[in-house]
């Protein structure tokens, strides 16, 4: 049985993703096709973090030093597996929502419910700032938009123009607080 302890990142922690497996499989996501979303295979070896090291690892810092949450988990060896992180910064016309900036878990602790630890420990957080809503920008990988679905997110209602035209493969999806 995989012993997990939580607690929240410091900067001296950011350092620790590097040893982190990010690499996924994708065999469908979900994209535009002829004006609607559909599940298409893509049989895709992805190694990397989406958008490179660095990016992760900045931003992972940023969310820190500009008072967001950034939480781990540690094995029993002390070792980071999985990370999430909330920024601070609200938006929304409609809704308070805060943004889940990262949630990654390192490929050999998948599916053992440390994605779903994490998410709650965020929306805690979410709740202690009185958000209204989490909003995600979830990667369109068929078993990544699963997961967010199977912990109650849908579509989000009031979509952030700035996050989606980043990335418009993305799903846009909140959960309410």
């Amino acid at each position: 049985m995989l012993s997990v302890n939580y607690r929240a990142l410091t900067i001296d922690d950011c350092e620790q993703i590097k040893n982190m497996n990010p690499s996924q499989y994708i065999k469908r996501a979900w994209r535009d096709v002829n004006g609607k979303r559909q599940l298409v295979d893509i049989n895709y070896q992805d190694n990397d973090w989406p958008g490179g090291y660095e990016h992760h690892f900045n931003s992972l810092r940023e969310t820190i030093l500009q008072d967001g949450y950034a939480v781990g988990a540690f094995d029993g060896m002390n070792r980071l597996i999985g990370f999430a992180t909330l920024n601070h910064e609200f938006f929304g016309v409609r809704s308070n929502y805060v943004l889940l900036d990262q949630l990654f878990i390192t490929l050999e602790h998948r599916n053992k419910g440390i994605g779903k630890k994490l998410f709650s420990i965020i929306s805690d957080k979410g709740l202690e700032w009185k958000a209204d809503k989490i909003y995600i920008c979830a990667g369109s990988a068929e078993e990544t938009v699963a997961f967010y679905f199977a912990i109650g997110c849908i579509e989000a209602v009031e979509i952030n123009k700035k996050l989606y035209d980043n990335d418009p493969r993305d799903f846009q999806l909140e959960y309410s607080l």
